[in-house]
């Protein structure tokens, strides 16, 4: 059992992030090389289905590597050894600590070969990450952990409850396709999706940032640390793609979330002015384009999937390490308190503007070669109203993260402020993340080498580049309109409000309605029984001599019972 668990890819980063705090101030050289001695030795485990045990009369299959595991696993070392670097300069050991467990347990989460050993390392990721949104040490981090840790929890409950309720329907815990078993009304290319899958997709759904189940992203990201939202960003919900990719490929349902998933963000990353927060709704944005591919189900889509989520975590990571430098210097990522850094942090402009062309799509560069392969398969499997979607989202996103964060981040007017640059570790972080990708955008067919299926999809053809910019100079061409027009919304230092508007705002004026109401029933059933009370007091009263009720003399039994019954009546008040 010992041995089996040793074999599991990323168990070198679990245990070892144990060891970390032996080593002090050197924790995070001891993170980087956990970091490297892991992928060096994912490199080498072969392909195929490993650590086979049997707990409680189960079978078990704790690691299957096949090409749809392998290269969420390669990419994932690969975002843990750049957020290594990133965080050198971190002492902070804490987080070392956390970061490294929790990249290791989304490795391991995704070379699981059964739903028991998913849900292990999937609640371990949420126990881990949430302490990179605990240590900014303020009071709104901390309520934001808390919202993130229930959510994240409530996920693996309903993983656990569907995998038990799997392994009643087919006495196995196997981690495959969900869609064979019963009729619940959802389908996919399996067929009719049971009550064990449909809370298995939920649980998926929640940790991907579903519509309505998303906004734990916008809330607890931003409130991260420097550092740690740099690991956030890379691993959960892209953990929550695989898995969909592994059990829910070709729901159809899927494809109409994932259009509304690239959508809604465009909207809201457009008015935020914290560029962390428009950072994560534009990863909202992202994970859409990839449930879209696994909606679709064919093996272009997939590929695309696969293909974008390699990119994205490459990209992605790049952005929120540029405005980690920005925050890191400068203390702040509103755009209404920046503009003008190119002036002294000019490394990390050009870093930043290398990784908003790449979310954008721009020809050469990652994100190019990998989201057309989705739009494209949308295109020829007649999902019209998904592939207009997909070009419309292309359009936003270029506008929402392609210019508005490197624009009001490093242009914009001047504020005034001259702060050094970042760190080397951190330039050394974000010079790798866009050496990959430009690399990617050009060798594509290494990209395409580790895709699940064979590929022969030529991105460079001369209808996807001059769709592709077509888009993006229109997206530019209405920013610039709408800037000199002055019709672009004025960036605001506020707090913008979606669906958590239900707990900020719609939840406390409930619960403080209530409260008034119970207040005000409680106020009238009082008064109510003191007017009952007083009557029948008076009532007595008028029935005995002018001294009064309580008068008279009476014997030492009858006044015992007045006092109990006086007592009790003050009980029943004030419990009342």
């Amino acid at each position: 059992m010992i041995a089996s668990i040793a074999l599991i890819p990323g168990m070198i980063m679990v245990v070892g992030s144990l060891l970390l705090p032996a080593l002090g101030k050197k924790s995070a050289w001891g993170a980087l090389a956990l970091s490297i001695v892991s992928l060096i030795v994912f490199l080498q485990t072969p392909f195929g289905t490993s650590g086979n045990v049997e707990v409680l009369g189960n079978a078990l299959t704790m690691v299957r590597i096949d090409k749809l595991s392998f290269i969420f696993g390669l990419v994932f070392h690969l975002a843990a050894i750049l957020s290594s670097i990133y965080a050198l300069h971190l002492e902070d050991v804490k987080q070392h600590v956390s970061a490294i467990m929790y990249a290791g347990g989304a490795i391991a989460a995704a070379c699981a070969g059964d739903l028991l050993t998913l849900f292990v390392f999937w609640e371990l990721t949420a126990i881990s990450s949430v302490v990179l949104v605990w240590a900014s040490g303020t009071k709104r981090s901390y309520k934001a952990g808390m919202r993130y840790l229930i959510i994240q929890v409530t996920s693996g409950v309903l993983l656990l409850s569907g995998a038990l309720m799997r392994l009643t329907e087919t006495g196995s815990l196997s981690f495959g396709d969900m869609g064979e078993f019963g009729v619940i009304g959802l389908h996919s290319a399996g067929g009719a999706i049971s009550t064990s899958g449909l809370l298995i997709l939920i649980a998926f759904g929640m940790k991907c940032a579903f519509p309505l189940l998303h906004n734990w992203l916008q809330d607890s990201y931003p409130k991260g640390t420097v550092t740690g939202t740099v690991f956030l960003s890379a691993f959960t919900t892209k953990l929550a793609v695989y898995s969909l990719a592994r059990g829910f490929a070709g729901t159809e349902e899927l494809i109409t979330i994932g259009c509304v998933m690239t959508l809604f963000p465009i909207i809201f990353a457009v008015i935020e002015n914290d560029l962390r927060r428009v950072l994560a709704y534009s990863l909202n944005n992202q994970l859409g384009f990839m449930v879209v591919g696994i909606g679709i189900g064919t093996e272009l889509a997939l590929n695309g999937m696969a293909a974008h989520a390699f990119c994205h975590i490459i990209y992605k990571s790049l952005l929120f390490m540029s405005m980690g430098a920005v925050l890191y210097r400068v203390g702040t990522t509103k755009a209404t308190e920046l503009g003008g850094l190119h002036k002294s942090m000019p490394w990390t402009t050009v870093f930043c503007i290398i990784g908003a062309g790449s979310i954008s799509g721009f020809p050469l560069l990652s994100g190019f070669v990998s989201k057309s392969m989705i739009i494209t398969a949308a295109a020829e499997h007649h999902h019209f109203i998904a592939w207009f979607v997909l070009l419309i989202a292309s359009a936003g996103v270029m506008e929402h993260s392609g210019i508005k964060i490197p624009f009001f981040a490093f242009f914009s007017h001047d504020s005034g402020k001259r702060p050094k640059e970042a760190p080397w570790n951190m330039l050394t972080a974000m010079a790798c993340a866009s050496f990959l990708c430009v690399a990617l955008g050009i060798s594509y067919d290494f990209l395409y080498r580790l895709l699940p299926f064979e590929s022969h999809y030529s991105p460079f053809t001369t209808g996807h580049v001059v769709t592709q910019l077509q888009l993006l100079l229109f997206a530019a061409l209405a920013f610039v309109v709408l800037m000199k027009t002055k019709l672009y919304p004025a960036e605001v230092d506020a707090t913008n409000l979606d669906t958590d508007w239900v707990y900020r705002k719609a939840l406390p004026w409930l619960i403080s309605g209530a409260g008034t109401a119970i207040a005000f029933v409680d106020s009238g059933i009082r008064k109510g029984f003191v007017a009952m009370i007083s009557g029948t007091i008076r009532g007595f009263e008028k029935r005995f001599n002018d001294q009064g009720l309580m008068g008279r003399a009476w014997s030492t039994s009858t006044m015992a019972v007045w006092a109990t019954l006086i007592l009790g009546l003050c009980l029943m008040l004030y419990y009342l």
